[in-house]
Parts: structure tokens; C-alpha cells; sequence
């Protein structure tokens, strides 16, 4: 699988609307502000590290830490070809406790939606208070009950490349709020022969409200929430929702 892994990070990256890391990286940036003394931001859940080059490019000074070493190494290589200097560090965002301190801490892509429970939602957010300096800001997207109850169960998507194919069927899953997505991809082995391999996504979010409760009872004082990266209230239909929250 190893040898196979960074085929299979281009695989995601190339399935990922690339205009999206544009989006988040813009909705940062209006929220985040940067200064000569504060500039030190952690992403969460990095994964192949996208999203870490744009905050470097933008002069943050950044740390990306992911659970898949095999998506760090991807992303070492992206921040070295972009002529990035981004420490990566293989974690758990259930325990930061070695993570050092920041002033900014991101957790994008709906990883927060990976959470089994509410109890391990509200465990990253302590986790975060934690390692964010005074003042600091922490900003993570989730999918709105909308997007989870009504867009996903259903869903299909399927894409056909020369060197690749994948099936993505969304279904309701037991759990209020909660979605797994099922994923094969078909995979041209160097022999030319494709290798199947299967994936399964749960995903489960909640009311704004439960949301609200887990961050006060983290610590944080205060937070915004805003809708599809635009710096407004979510309506009925929005399908992710922003929090900015402040310690």
C-alpha cells in the first residue's frame, strides 16, 4: 500500500475541488490577523498539505499536524517543492499536548465531522484552548445538519480518469446527524492492472447549539458563526458552517 500511497494521495487531491483551498484560505485570512508577533498557526487534520503551503505563502508561520504519516510525506514533499518551510507532525487532534503553542489554530475540510461522538468534539476543542496563546483564534468548518440530513443520503459521484476510477455512494447513517460515505477506488498498478481498494467515511455533525455548548465549556469566550465562506449568517439550506472562536 505504501508504494502505492502517493498515487493514492493524487487521487484525492485530484477528486478535491481545488478552488476550495482558494475559499479557505480567503476566509482566513479575513479572520486571522496576522502580526509580526503573532503568526504561529497549527492545521489540523493537514492531510497532503494544500492548504498548509497557502498559509505559508501567505507568511504565516505553520505547523501541520495529520494521524497518516503516509499524507505528511506527501506533504513534505509538496512544502519542499513549493520552497515552504512547514514543520509536519504525525498526531491525534484528541491529544495536542505535545503540540507546542499557537497563536491560530485551523481545522478545515469537515475533519471535526470524524469525531465519533460529542464527547470527542468537545475533547478537541479543550485540546485547542489548550495550545492557543491568549487571545488566540481558532477556526474550523462542519457540515450543517442540512447538508448531513438532507444533501448526502442518496449522493453518488463518480469519476473516470486514465489512471484511476472512483464510485462515492453517500448513506444515512444510525446516529441523528451522521453520514457514511462509501469509497472504491480503482487504482493502475505500474504493470498497467488496476487495484481496487475500498474506504468507508462516517461523518456526523450537530445542532448549532450543541456546538456552542462544547466550545464554552472548552473555555472559549466567544464565537461567529458565518456560512460557505462568505462572512454571513448560515440560512436553512447552507451546507457548512464556520466557526471563529476566540480564547
Amino acid at each position: 500500500m505504501n508504494k502505492n500511497y502517493e498515487t493514492f494521495a493524487r487521487v484525492y487531491d485530484a477528486i478535491m475541488d481545488d478552488t476550495l483551498y482558494d475559499k479557505w484560505t480567503d476566509f482566513s485570512l479575513r479572520h486571522l490577523r496576522k502580526t509580526k508577533e503573532r503568526k504561529k498557526l497549527l492545521e489540523l487534520a493537514c492531510g497532503t498539505g494544500i492548504q498548509s503551503v497557502r498559509f505559508s505563502q501567505a507568511g504565516f508561520e505553520v505547523t501541520g499536524l495529520d494521524l497518516s504519516q503516509e499524507m505528511l510525506d506527501v506533504a513534505q514533499k509538496r512544502a519542499a517543492s513549493a520552497k515552504q518551510k512547514i514543520d509536519f507532525m504525525q498526531g491525534n487532534m484528541l491529544d495536542l499536548s505535545q503540540a507546542g503553542t499557537y497563536d491560530f489554530v485551523t481545522c478545515y475540510s469537515d475533519s471535526i465531522c470524524y469525531m465519533q461522538d460529542e464527547a470527542e468534539v468537545g475533547d478537541v476543542f479543550k485540546q485547542v484552548y489548550d495550545c492557543l496563546e491568549e487571545d488566540g483564534v481558532f477556526i474550523f468548518d462542519v457540515h450543517s445538519t442540512y447538508q448531513i440530513d438532507e444533501a448526502f443520503p442518496g449522493y453518488s459521484y463518480h469519476e473516470n480518469a486514465d489512471d484511476f476510477a472512483m464510485v462515492w455512494d453517500s448513506y444515512e447513517d444510525e446516529a441523528p446527524h451522521s453520514v457514511v460515505h462509501e469509497l472504491t477506488f480503482f487504482i493502475e498498478e505500474e504493470d498497467g492492472r488496476f487495484s481496487r481498494y475500498d474506504e468507508i467515511h462516517e461523518e456526523r455533525t450537530y445542532e448549532v447549539l450543541t456546538y456552542d455548548i462544547l466550545l464554552e465549556q472548552a473555555g472559549f469566550k466567544s464565537f461567529k458563526l458565518y456560512a460557505d465562506f462568505e462572512d454571513k449568517e448560515p440560512t436553512d439550506t447552507s451546507a457548512r458552517w464556520f466557526f471563529v472562536c476566540q480564547k
